[in-house]
């Protein structure tokens, strides 16, 4: 079963990731990873975001720059979204944190920190939130 979609908007934020995907791995955690940008498909976002899975528990979406995509995702979804900024750009991933912090109101996601930290603690909140405070 895949408890957490993880999607990121660009193959090249593959590497940025891969901690993330290990750590879900580690814990077990099923993940599926879906490489969608809000901007250059974002037709093929929303309509995989609409056709949905029934496993899916908790979306965890990483962007960099204007970092658009969590914002997105948590205006098409009802499930929790966690953004996690990523190291990129003249701003080193501060442009991508505060976009992901500034979203407007009805379209909650929680924000991680900029880089490696941000996306392991983006998989260890969706596991509390998966297993609901209970150790697995």
């Amino acid at each position: 079963m895949t408890d957490v979609l993880f999607i990121i908007g660009s193959e090249s934020d593959r590497a940025a990731i891969e901690p993330g995907l290990a750590l879900a791995a580690e814990r077990g955690i099923g993940v599926e990873l879906k490489v969608l940008s809000a901007h250059r498909d974002l037709e093929e976002l929303v309509a995989f975001l609409k056709a949905g899975e029934p496993g899916w528990r908790v979306i965890i979406a990483a962007a960099g720059l204007s970092a658009a995509l969590p914002g997105v995702v948590a205006s098409l979804v009802l499930l929790p979204v966690i953004g996690v900024p990523l190291v990129c750009g003249e701003l080193s991933g501060i442009d991508a944190l505060l976009s992901i912090l500034q979203l407007p109101k009805g379209v909650p996601v929680a924000t991680m920190g900029i880089g490696k930290q941000g996306v392991l603690n983006a998989v260890l909140l969706a596991e509390r939130i998966i297993r609901g405070g209970r150790r697995a």
